[in-house]
């Protein structure tokens, strides 16, 4: 199965989930986004290794970095290896000098951990067709330069929105209308939907 080379977009701050952010992720070489939701902790260690801040105390992901090079082996590349039900799945890929060893683990952690090692992040294609968003022509995007700045204290909590009860063509006219104004995590939502109704 052939993968797809992905590259963090940006971090927000979750609108419906008190304590989640969305994660973006982007297809290098296309105009799919991948969107996941991701705890505070996990949102945290990521800003801060794209940042170069380094912590009074090593954060977890800072101590698996450390006893991998205790036992001289790298984390070579992540890949987001499944999704069931809405929850994204992934693999680090790690190598002892020759023998390639997968560790599963959650998205964020793992991506956490494989920006320590400048580790690439990949996908498959069956994961992007179910669970990318692909952006239209028409929508301009902003180049993320600081991720950083999109770590923001969380906002008041919405009511989260109620897209059981309303039709395709408006599920359709909405996520339009999520992608043009780049919330993305709203923009999953509506996509589960629609998928669970297929």
């Amino acid at each position: 199965m052939d993968k797809i080379k992905l590259e963090i977009l940006g971090l927000s701050s979750s609108q419906s989930q008190s304590g989640s952010f969305a994660l973006v992720l982007g297809e290098t070489d296309g105009n799919r986004r991948l969107p996941i939701i991701i705890g505070m902790f996990e949102a945290q260690a990521i800003a801060i290794e794209i940042e170069k801040i380094i912590p009074n105390r090593p954060m977890t992901h800072d101590l698996f970095k450390s006893f991998a090079n205790s036992y001289a082996f790298v984390v070579t590349e992540i890949i987001i290896s499944g999704l069931k039900e809405g929850v994204f799945f992934a693999k680090i890929v790690c190598d002892n000098g020759g023998k390639l060893v997968e560790i599963d683990a959650r998205p964020s952690d793992a991506i956490a951990i494989g920006l320590r090692f400048d580790a690439t992040i990949y996908t498959y294609e069956t994961i992007l067709a179910e669970a990318g968003i692909v952006l239209s022509d028409e929508v301009e995007e902003e180049e993320i330069t600081d991720i950083k700045s999109k770590v923001k204290p969380l906002e008041k909590k919405k009511p989260s929105d109620d897209f059981e009860n309303l039709s395709i063509d408006k599920l359709n006219s909405l996520l339009e209308e999520s992608i043009k104004n780049e919330d993305y995590e709203k923009a999953a939502k509506i996509r589960d939907e629609l998928s669970r109704r297929n």
